[in-house]
């Protein structure tokens, strides 16, 4: 199998304070990973780096075999855990952003998924509800023909209706083979299509390796194991 994504060590310090600490891990072509743990565990920081937006501070990462650079920008389709958009954009505007700035964006497919999202192209970025900017998120951030779809808290504080059509989105790619590391805290709604595991807690590794093996020798679910292990800290 193609390797996409390989960790040895990797740390992150900011200061004193240690965000990343030694992770290692391998993620292979069409596996979808979750990284798991409660607010400032160093899920955001992992999912920076591996975009390019921080650099590390020790260890080694790849992506398809090269350093975190202007060359796996071109890899990596990144969504952020905020709203990245300007206000004063129309979708349509946001639309074009993608196209100019991303050249594997597929214009077709994102039309495609704002039907599938129900919202419409002229819709102003500031009349969205919070739901309805994830669903735009997600659409841009699938719509481009990446290597690697790396998805910070996608499901997060929106409304149950957006949730399940972006739950839907993820795990149409997740069928479709797609690599894709997913953060987040709603276990339960996503666990099924997790191939591998990573919890964190303080930038450090806590238990990691196969979803399914994890499942069989712990005797309980993702989430199960998810509330066992942070229980006190969430």
């Amino acid at each position: 199998m193609t390797t996409i994504l390989r960790t040895t060590n990797l740390t992150k310090k900011y200061g004193s304070k240690t965000a990343l600490d030694n992770l290692t891990l391998g993620l292979q072509k069409g596996e979808v990973l979750g990284v798991l743990g409660p607010n400032g565990s160093g899920k955001t920081t992992f999912l920076k780096i591996i975009a390019g937006m921080h650099k590390k501070t020790s260890g080694e990462i790849t992506i398809c075999g090269e350093e975190p650079g202007i060359k796996t920008k071109g890899m990596v389709s990144y969504l952020p855990d905020r709203n990245f958009l300007y206000k004063w954009m129309k979708i349509s505007d946001a639309k074009d952003f993608y196209r100019d700035f991303f050249p594997d964006f597929n214009e077709q497919s994102f039309v495609k998924m704002m039907e599938v999202m129900n919202l419409d192209i002229n819709q102003k970025i500031s009349s969205l509800s919070k739901g309805m900017q994830e669903k735009l998120n997600v659409a841009l951030c699938f719509s481009r023909e990446a290597k690697l779809y790396v998805l910070d808290e996608p499901i997060g504080g929106v409304d149950p209706l957006a949730r399940d059509m972006i739950l839907d989105s993820i795990i149409d790619r997740a069928y479709d083979k797609k690599t894709i590391i997913i953060t987040t805290q709603l276990v339960r709604d996503i666990e099924n299509i997790f191939d591998r595991c990573v919890f964190l807690s303080d930038g450090a590794t806590i238990l990691s390796g196969n979803a399914e093996d994890i499942r069989n020798e712990r005797g309980m679910s993702i989430e199960e194991t998810f509330k066992e292990i942070y229980r006190g800290q969430i």
